[in-house]
């Protein structure tokens, strides 16, 4: 979904400032965003409404195509909706911060270094 396709440039001839193409860009990005929302809140509706009849996976899919949904939105929809639903049915590590932890103990340490500097073995091999 992007505004140039509705409104080309041979109609709006005028080139907007950096300014205003940079707010332009932002309503675009906060609109594409409710519009997704809004979907992934109606399919978990239908997947409500229609769970004595049809999977969880089946729902969506027959939300994607009643809505007519295009790609790549209707992926993005699919793809929120099965984590909402996700979320209830397969645990993942909780991002809870403790009294006295730190938030960093609990991510994975980064190899970057590691990995570059093998890389530098090898080319000096």
């Amino acid at each position: 979904m992007s505004l140039r396709n509705l409104f080309p440039e041979s109609i709006f001839g005028r080139k907007l400032n950096p300014n205003a193409e940079r707010r332009l860009r932002l309503s675009q990005a906060r609109a594409e965003e409710t519009i997704i929302r809004g979907h992934v809140d109606n399919a978990l509706m239908f997947v409500d409404t229609l769970a004595e009849d049809l999977s969880f996976d089946r729902a969506i899919d027959t939300y994607i195509r009643v809505m007519g949904i295009p790609e790549p939105l209707a992926s993005t929809v699919a793809t929120r909706a099965l984590v909402h639903l996700g979320r209830d049915l397969v645990p993942f590590r909780r991002r809870i911060q403790r009294e006295g932890e730190d938030v960093a103990a609990e991510k994975p340490r980064l190899r970057l270094d590691e990995a570059s500097r093998a890389q530098d073995i090898k080319r000096g091999a």
